[in-house]
């Protein structure tokens, strides 16, 4: 499974469609199939999807070093 990201060409900058999507093999041709539709998201948001389906989660807040 992975977050598929479809920029947004025809509506505000800035912003993506995201699916969730596994893929799948079917007559020995690779196919994707949609689990989940996220809807129009902002492009700052696509990481933290990204992060919150990773299968070794990354540290997305940093404490300041002093």
């Amino acid at each position: 499974m992975f977050i598929k990201v479809v920029p947004n060409t025809k509506g505000a900058k800035g912003t993506c469609f995201c699916y969730l999507v596994e893929s799948y093999r079917e007559n020995g041709k690779i196919k994707h199939r949609t689990l989940k539709n996220f809807g129009l998201l902002e492009d700052d948001q696509v990481p933290f999807l990204k992060a919150m389906y990773a299968k070794k989660k990354p540290r997305l807040v940093y404490e300041d070093e002093a």
